[in-house]
This record gives structure tokens, sequence and C-alpha cells, in this order.
């Protein structure tokens, strides 16, 4: 499978989008997410705090992690 293959089926799929510098770390999200593909990261925000992070695969679009969430918009879910 060439890279462009693979960038296209990614794009077919569902996926969290968070906004990093407005993430607090609580780890609501983590906790919530069904299939486990969100984690704390290892790099720190702008507020000085492990944001929360796609892992890279796994998504379906199910939202909970955006329910879930105490902060308005700091998740978003992407769907083709």
């Amino acid at each position: 499978m060439t890279q462009q293959e693979n960038l296209e089926g990614e794009a077919k799929l569902p996926r969290p989008v968070i906004a990093t510098d407005e993430c607090k770390s609580c780890g609501r999200c983590v906790n919530a997410c069904p299939k486990k593909c969100l984690r704390l990261g290892a790099r720190l925000n702008s507020r000085g705090v492990r944001p929360a992070e796609y892992v890279g695969e796994g998504c379906t679009g199910c939202a909970l992690c955006f329910y879930n969430c105490p902060e308005p918009y700091v998740i978003t879910i992407e769907k083709p």
C-alpha cells in the first residue's frame, strides 16, 4: 500500500480532533473512549498540562469523548 492510499483510507474514517491548547488534561475523554484510542500526550501544552491526543486508529465516531469533555468545543469528531 502506498502512502497516498493509506492517507486516503484514513480520510474515510472518523477521528477526534482535540484543541490541545484548550485541553486541561482531566482525562475524562480518555476514560470514556470504549476503543481506547485516546491517551494523555507526553508533551505539555501552553497551560503546562499533558493534553489528550488521538493514538491514530480505532475511532468509531461514537463521540463519547466529546460528550464527556467538560470544556466546550475542545473535542470535535471529524466524520467523512
